[in-house]
């Protein structure tokens, strides 16, 4: 009998349950674990193949009809900021982003929870505990970031950190080839400042100093408010069944 390889990673796949884009549709995913040391490599991989993160689960849309949801990532080198980008980049100069390592604290909590019950309030996450964020946080066997928005001061061009209170943040995997995005907060209080496109701005940046080609968003559907937002931020490449094709 032929034993598998030890390290071969094992896919799953999940029964069918209500689609959270697409009204009167469902979904279901095909997941494996990243765990050991080869986490890193395999979310690589698996990231460039239309797999998204979750704690040490990749996963991926596997609908039996439906198409829908499809990965994107922008295109560091050719993406210039249109004038209302520009506009939210200006707004938000007083703040700068740190990257540091995914040890969630009480204030990240605060915001995460104040975020989910004004915009995401029936959503898959409104019930999370402190402990089932801390695990969201903490739970990675890959490079990860928790990268804080926060004033700036007056040291921040030499220490690169900001001061003040917790505007937002984002939970951010380093790739190979880029930047992906697993989650973001913001202060919903803060609408004008248009943070979360400020967040993907900002990341854009700093792929581009790290040298790095992209910034993963995540899944677009085409149709679904909620994702709606991702189409904007041209040009950037969109994973068909032929490969990655750009867009704009």
């Amino acid at each position: 009998m032929t034993r598998p390889l030890r390290d071969a990673p094992q896919f799953y796949l999940t029964s069918p349950t209500p689609c959270p884009y697409l009204p009167g549709r469902e979904e279901r995913k095909v997941f494996t674990h990243l765990v050991g040391a080869r986490a890193r490599d395999l979310n690589d991989v698996l990231s460039q193949g239309g797999f998204r993160r979750s704690q040490s689960i990749a996963y991926r849309p596997a609908c039996e009809t439906c198409r829908a949801c499809i990965s994107v990532r922008i295109v560091v080198a050719d993406f210039r900021p249109s004038r209302t980008f520009r506009k939210i980049l200006s707004h938000n100069s007083d703040l700068i982003g740190e990257a540091l390592p995914p040890q969630p604290r009480s204030e990240h909590y605060s915001l995460f929870r104040g975020y989910l019950d004004d915009r995401h309030p029936d959503g898959g996450m409104a019930t999370m505990s402190a402990l089932d964020f801390a695990m969201m946080v903490e739970d990675t066997h890959v490079e990860t970031s928790l990268i804080e928005y926060r004033r700036r001061s007056p040291d921040s061009g030499f220490t690169g950190r900001g001061q003040g209170d917790l505007f937002a943040f984002a939970l951010t995997d380093r790739l190979s080839d880029g930047l992906s995005m697993v989650y973001s907060v913001y202060d919903p209080a803060l609408e004008a400042r248009s943070l979360g496109t400020f967040m993907v701005l900002e990341h854009v940046e700093r792929a581009r100093k790290l040298g790095l080609p992209y910034v993963y968003l995540g899944y677009w559907v085409e149709g679904s408010p909620k994702m709606a937002y991702k189409a904007r931020f041209l040009p950037q490449e969109r994973l068909m069944p032929q490969g990655w094709e750009r867009v704009g």
